[in-house]
């Protein structure tokens, strides 16, 4: 099992310390992390929080999962790994060259 968390539902007003916080009963605790909007600096209202090992991640699971934090219920799974993706331009985008048949 992971030890990775994902925490959703997150109050505006949850930071990653508050994350911290309402995690810490369940174990160590390598990084809380609220996610935030890249343009306004607020809160997508989820985060992720990751243990050092999958029994205190088990746990925050079973007890924190429905339970109000901030005046929200939060809802708490396993994150799951989002594939990685190659970066740079699409194939078969026009962006940078020119075909003088085109126009």
């Amino acid at each position: 099992m992971t030890r990775k968390l994902f925490v959703g539902g997150l109050s505006w007003n949850t930071n990653d310390d508050g994350l911290r916080q309402a995690f810490a009963r369940f174990g160590d605790i390598d990084e809380a992390k609220v996610i935030l909007d890249r343009e306004t600096g607020r809160s997508r209202g989820f985060g992720f929080v990751t243990f050092l090992d999958a029994t205190s991640a088990r746990s925050a699971i079973q007890e924190m999962n429905g339970a109000a934090l901030d005046g929200r219920n939060i809802k708490v799974n396993e994150a799951e790994e989002r594939p990685r993706t190659g970066g740079g331009p699409r194939s078969g985008s026009s962006r940078g060259s020119f075909d003088g048949n085109r126009w």
